[in-house]
């Protein structure tokens, strides 16, 4: 007889699985030199467009002064540009700009390169690997929905 899956026992489960995964590739190094906040920063940008330096601060919950430093490092970089706020001249609205977006991209490939690498290897047999492709949408999805 199959029982349903304990929504408890799974949620452990993957929230141990993705926890030391997500640790384990954030402590490899990777070559772009972007600190982790700066990563953030710079990720959050790209994908949620213009916004204030405040607003940001408050996207990735840390304080005004800290987002403050690491937007100095990614403007100093050419990452991040200032421009204008069109509804309210006084503000100034940050952006990534096409060099932030492939320190990004390159920061992602390497770690797609290593997460291949590791999948590539006799780690897994060709049965898991088709398991884990099955499941990646629904990690996303999971993700999506919290």
């Amino acid at each position: 007889m199959n029982e349903e899956p304990d929504p408890d026992a799974v949620a452990a489960a993957l929230l141990a699985g993705f926890s030391t995964l997500v640790r384990r590739v954030r402590q490899t190094p990777v070559e772009s030199g972007l600190t982790m906040p700066q990563r953030t920063a710079l990720g959050r940008l790209a994908r949620l467009g213009p916004t204030t330096a405040s607003a940001l601060a408050r996207e990735v919950q840390i304080t005004a002064q800290a987002m403050g430093a690491t937007l100095g490092v990614l403007r100093e970089r050419g990452f991040v540009e200032r421009s204008p706020d069109p509804d309210d001249g006084r503000r100034m609205l940050l952006s990534a700009t096409d060099a932030g977006l492939q320190a990004l991209r390159d920061k992602r490939s390497e770690r797609v390169e290593l997460l291949s690498r590791v999948l590539a290897s006799d780690a897994f047999t060709p049965a898991e690997l088709a398991q884990l492709a099955a499941v990646a949408p629904l990690v996303e999805r999971l993700a999506e929905r919290i």
